[in-house]
């Protein structure tokens, strides 16, 4: 036992098991977290893909009520009784139109406010059937108060907050079907006149949430802005409703963050959550224990195979130490460095041993994380919308630039500010998708005419670019070639959205003017803005 060899075998033995034991470890951390971030990222990409098909539903409904409250204001010509039946009539005939282009609608309407008219009521069209709408008795108004936004939801809300609404789910009238509306009230030059909107079945929402799942026992549910519940899949929303104690939302539920944990009938649930259009939440949960299951196990497998591997080495310790010791000190220099965020490391041990075997699934390990590592990191610093670098990469590129200025690196360069003209107008009036495709034209427009230069979209409406090299030197020709540009698309589009009407200024860094960066990009502001004023008043 006190022999020199006993005791090399018992140390290296020792420092074997060690070893071993801190790869496994750190594998295991590693696992753990990178499989629980995995997880997450699952249930966001869940909850995203049930956000969208949820969204275009309801965007669709939004849009055919907004379209036909449009076509009724511009069709409004006086709210004398005549007046008001020919208008209803040729109403009738353009939202019947506009329901039939809508999917799952099952009722809509056009009702006058019996303080503009007794007698013209407007209408009411259901399809509760699936064979077409029929007109259906309107209800009458006269019968409630117009002030108590407590009943008569549809009609008395939007009258009392004069804006277009998505209310929560109710039974409507006369019918006994639960329902959920978007209604717009109708003004006539300034005097309130009555309310248009579309009923769609709460069953048909219901359907759509259900249809998301994830793992054996993961479902997704609605709630307000609140926690309250509009719709879950394992509780009668309706029998909630009508009982005088509501339990309280789940701690974690109404945090800011997009994660949050919670139990429900004493099992442990992580989910996501993510606002639909109409200010609902969309949640999608699924136990911890199903999102851990995996990585347990593969953490138990890893383990066992430490351990088995451990006993072979201690069995050809004798023979193999120095060998083994070398490629375990390599593999335990990698796993460090991964640890520290440096992936360029060397093993370039192949055999079939079980070190090898480890050092093998330790470098795909590695690879696959680096890949995912870099492929987050580009994604962290484009624009999702323009494919542009974004504000984060702006501020990065900014510091390097004045890191070269402080560390007296002599260079030129010039700042380029853009602003978009008109960007809310065009949102408000035609909506965020052509607003989109403004923003896009825009940005191409940029980027092919400083193509040599790095562009940045740095705000809802603006961008930036820094000239360098041939773009410095002949940025006067590029800026006529911009405005060129510009001109024409201008007077080629068809649709305010297509125009690319956007203000421009350029400022050269002069080092007798500018102490910093910041000063050449207040000079190239200063100079857009100008630009944008000298835009509005040739207009």
């Amino acid at each position: 036992m006190h022999s020199l060899r006993t005791r090399i075998t018992l140390m290296t033995v020792c420092v074997v098991v060690v070893a071993a034991a801190i790869i496994t470890l750190l594998s295991v951390l590693f696992i753990k977290k990178t499989e629980r971030n995995k997880s997450d990222q699952t249930l966001l990409l869940l909850c995203e893909i049930g956000e969208r098909n949820i969204d275009y539903y309801f965007s669709s409904v939004e849009k055919s009520v907004k379209r036909t409250s449009s076509y009724v204001e511009d069709d409004l010509e006086g709210v004398e009784d005549e007046q008001l039946k020919r208008h209803m009539d040729r109403v009738e005939k353009y939202f019947e139109q506009m329901a039939y282009k809508t999917n799952g609608v099952l009722t809509y309407y056009y009702r006058i406010d019996p303080a503009v008219s007794e007698s013209v009521k407007g209408f009411w069209y259901t399809n509760l059937d699936g064979e077409g709408f029929q007109p259906h008795e309107v209800t009458d108004i006269t019968l409630y108060d117009t002030n108590d936004t407590s009943s008569l939801v549809w009609f008395t809300v939007p009258k009392f907050t004069g804006k277009s609404i998505w209310l929560p789910p109710y039974v409507t009238d006369n019918l006994d079907v639960r329902v959920i509306s978007y209604n717009v009230p109708i003004y006539w030059q300034g005097q309130f006149v009555g309310v248009v909107g579309i009923e769609i079945d709460y069953s048909t929402m219901a359907e759509q949430v259900e249809s998301i799942r994830l793992y054996s026992n993961g479902y997704a549910f609605i709630t307000d802005a609140e926690g309250n519940l509009i719709f879950h899949p394992r509780i009668d929303v309706t029998r909630l409703a009508r009982e005088t104690t509501i339990p309280k939302p789940p701690e974690g539920m109404l945090s800011s963050s997009t994660f949050y944990s919670y139990t429900f009938e004493g099992v442990e649930k992580q989910a996501a959550w993510l606002t639909l259009c109409n200010g609902m939440r969309l949640n999608v949960s699924v136990p911890v224990s199903e999102m851990e299951g995996d990585w347990h196990s593969l953490i138990r497998e890893i383990v066992i195979v430490s351990a088995e591997v451990l006993i072979v080495l201690t069995i050809f310790i004798l023979l193999y130490t120095k060998q083994i010791t070398k490629h375990l000190e390599k593999l335990t220099a990698a796993t460090e460095q991964v640890v520290q965020g440096n992936y360029d490391f060397v093993l370039d041990y192949n055999g079939n041993d079980e070190v090898g075997k480890l050092t093998k699934t330790f470098k795909r390990m590695a690879d696959h994380t680096r890949e995912h590592i870099s492929d987050l990191n580009k994604r962290a610093y484009v624009d999702a919308l323009t494919s542009v670098r974004n504000k984060g990469a702006y501020t990065e590129y900014i510091e390097d630039l004045q890191k070269r200025l402080e560390n007296d690196d002599p260079f030129e360069f010039a700042m380029a500010m853009f602003d978009c003209n008109n960007l809310k107008q065009i949102n408000d009036q035609y909506g965020h998708d052509k607003g989109d495709l403004y923003l896009k034209s825009a940005c191409q427009l940029i980027c092919r005419t400083f193509r040599h230069s790095p562009v940045f979209r740095i705000g809802g409406d603006e961008f930036a670019a820094v000239l360098l090299n041939d773009d410095l030197q002949n940025k006067e020709t590029l800026v006529k070639q911009f405005e060129d540009a510009r001109k024409e698309i201008c007077a080629s589009a068809r649709h305010k959205w297509e125009e690319v009407n956007v203000a421009m200024g350029i400022a050269a860094y002069d080092p007798q003017a500018d102490a910093t960066v910041i000063d050449t990009i207040r000079r190239a502001d200063k100079m857009m803005y100008e630009n944008k004023r000298n835009q509005k008043e040739k207009a």
